[in-house]
């Protein structure tokens, strides 16, 4: 069964074919910035799977880091995912509708987390990516 998402004001709607192979919270300024909260929570999906069903010419993108993108609506600003290579490759998952059938499994770059912040969960935290893990 797809897993079907979209943004505050509902123009822009993407579906993922498959499933998400991972999920966590993201500590680090750019999603911090980006999300105006101290953390944004992302699951990574195959960008083979991932497609815009509605509303793309809303789309908009920022290029955060070299290669990362930032999509965003430029009506009501949800930021909806993340590109590598300008392909979709993690989700925001408050953007999902529904249960993206997948929990967090921990904090990364928690070394840079809002100092007025506390993670108070079990989840592991981790400085910067997860051993094994670089983007």
């Amino acid at each position: 069964m797809a897993i079907q998402g979209s943004c505050l004001c509902g123009a822009v709607r993407y579906e993922i074919s498959g499933s998400f192979d991972i999920a966590g919270h993201c500590h680090c300024s750019r999603c911090r910035k980006s999300h105006g909260a101290a953390f944004a929570s992302h699951a990574h999906v195959d960008p083979e799977q991932f497609r815009w069903t509605a509303g793309v010419e809303q789309v908009q993108k920022y290029e955060s880091s070299p290669g990362g993108e930032r999509c965003f609506c430029q009506r009501c600003g949800s930021m909806l995912a993340v590109t590598e290579a300008r392909k979709v490759s993690w989700v925001t998952l408050g953007t999902v509708d529904g249960d993206p059938g997948i929990r967090p499994s921990g904090h990364v770059f928690v070394g840079s987390k809002a100092p007025w912040y506390e993670i108070t969960d079990a989840l592991p935290q981790f400085e910067e990516w997860p051993p094994g893990m670089n983007s």
